[in-house]
């Protein structure tokens, strides 16, 4: 047994130096073949339509976001009138005076009746 191993240890060795001393395997760097500059250039084409395509949705994305701030503004901007009659109408009702709009407010939504303003 110890012939086998030792023999088999000593052939390994013989093989690794062969590799050693065939050198590297494989293509050289920087040696390209006609059909892997095809590809370089298809992927090269692949790659600068990407970038249009991913452009093309950055700026649709960004027009959706500027519609939606100004739709949101618009909606602020309404808000803030409704709140500042509501304001005014608290004011008017704190002085005893009932303002016209709130009773046909009140009116139309049919909390008051008809009765009450003829």
């Amino acid at each position: 047994m110890d012939c086998d191993s030792i023999q088999m240890a000593m052939t390994e060795e013989h093989q690794l130096t062969e590799r050693k001393e065939c050198g590297r395997r494989g293509r050289k760097p920087g040696r390209k073949t006609s059909s892997e500059k095809i590809d370089i250039k298809a992927k090269l084409e692949r790659s600068r339509q990407s970038a249009r395509e991913c452009r093309a949705r950055k700026k649709l994305r960004y027009q959706y976001l500027e519609e939606l701030v100004a739709d949101r503004e618009k909606a602020v901007i309404a808000l803030r009138a409704e709140l500042e009659r509501y304001m005014q109408w608290g004011r008017q009702l704190d002085e005893k005076t009932s303002p016209s709009e709130v009773n046909q407010l009140l009116k139309d939504i049919g909390i008051l009746k008809q009765e009450i303003f003829a």
